[in-house]
């Protein structure tokens, strides 16, 4: 009797050897997926990892998404098998009107694409002068697709380049019965005693649509002090 359970034991270690050993031999995805949220040509800055994008690999009995975690600068990257697949951006996730069409996308080694939105607003023209204890900041908020409202434009100071509505060390919101779309508006923003006396400081500006959660920003700067 002790005997067969010495075989059976001696059985079941042989396959979980094996099955370790094909676990080990497993090869990783080396192809690399790459690209930018844009409108009119131009990468959307946005919030870090706020923005998520999903690929799908359509004919396999495994079939579940691939998530791509959309970066500050608007750009994008992933590390996948070669394939055919299908992207997707989830509904309600952007600064945009959702786009409910998916698009193909064909990975051989790396692929770079770019994908067109329709933002509700854009941040555009926007430029920081330190004065003091303060930061004059000019920007204009452009209206793409204005059937929903905007709620407010804001400026957010931080230490680093991630920098948004969530990571910052100081903000400064101009309501939007402030705001004339497609006008230039100059505003003085305190800066916070906690990067006062910092060499320099991290500044971007964000517009939030009513109704939509995520903002629309312009690229980070880095000011001088």
């Amino acid at each position: 009797m002790k005997l067969k359970y010495i075989k059976a034991y001696m059985i079941l270690l042989i396959g979980l050897m094996a099955a370790g050993c094909e676990f080990d031999n497993f090869e990783e995805p080396k192809s690399t997926l790459s690209g930018r949220i844009v409108y009119n040509g131009e990468a959307l800055g946005l919030r870090s990892n706020g923005v998520e994008l999903e690929l799908w690999q359509p004919g396999f009995d495994l079939y579940q998404k691939i998530p791509v975690y959309v970066a500050q600068d608007g750009t994008f990257s992933a590390v996948i098998f070669d394939g055919d697949y299908k992207m997707n951006l989830i509904r309600g996730n952007g600064p945009w009107m959702d786009r409910t069409d998916s698009i193909d996308v064909q990975v051989r080694g790396s692929q770079i694409i770019d994908v067109e939105v329709q933002p509700y607003y854009v941040v555009n023209n926007a430029s920081v002068s330190p004065s003091g204890n303060s930061l004059s900041v000019t920007f204009t908020v452009d209206g793409v697709n204005t059937n929903r409202d905007l709620e407010f434009a804001g400026v957010y100071m931080g230490r680093t380049s991630i920098t948004d509505i969530v990571r910052n060390e100081g903000s400064f919101n101009v309501p939007a019965d402030q705001i004339e779309i497609g006008i230039p508006i100059t505003v003085e923003v305190p800066i916070p005693g906690g990067l006062a006396g910092r060499g320099d400081i991290f500044v971007r500006v964000g517009a939030k649509t009513s109704g939509v959660a995520e903002l629309v920003y312009t690229q980070v700067e880095n000011i001088p002090l």
